[in-house]
């Protein structure tokens, strides 16, 4: 009965915070929607950044490479941080997440050379 009652009372808690969570999140909308300004003039849509109006074109051609550099940068530096946490908890995780995370690092270690064999990192013109 007490398992029950403790169960319960976790479920309440968190449907609670999931109606309190989007109850916020409306009233964060409404606020913005109600108080926003409603003018509508031909400066509304310019870009302004650090007090100096746009001038030019603005949309730049970038490399795709650019692009392939940022995502992996991320993907090795969540593995940064997934790696991080498993040397904190070493002790706790045993042999079993030893080979978990060596399991983890030899993918990874496989897709860095999957972007070797496909040149993604060579930067140099090609001519």
């Amino acid at each position: 009965m007490l398992n029950q009652t403790n169960n319960l009372s976790q479920n309440i808690s968190f449907l609670s915070f999931i109606i309190f969570s989007l109850l916020i999140c409306i009233f964060m909308l409404l606020c913005g929607w109600l108080l926003g300004n409603k003018c509508i003039t031909k400066n509304r849509n310019l870009p302004f950044e650090s007090g100096i109006n746009s001038l030019g074109n603005t949309k730049i051609k970038l490399s795709i490479k650019f692009y392939i550099l940022a995502m992996m940068f991320v993907i090795f530096d969540t593995e940064s941080v997934f790696i991080y946490v498993w040397s904190i908890s070493i002790k706790e995780n045993g042999w079993i997440g030893f080979f978990e995370m060596l399991y983890f690092v030899i993918i990874l270690i496989i897709g860095l050379i999957y972007l070797l064999n496909m040149n993604l990192l060579n930067w140099s013109k090609k001519k």
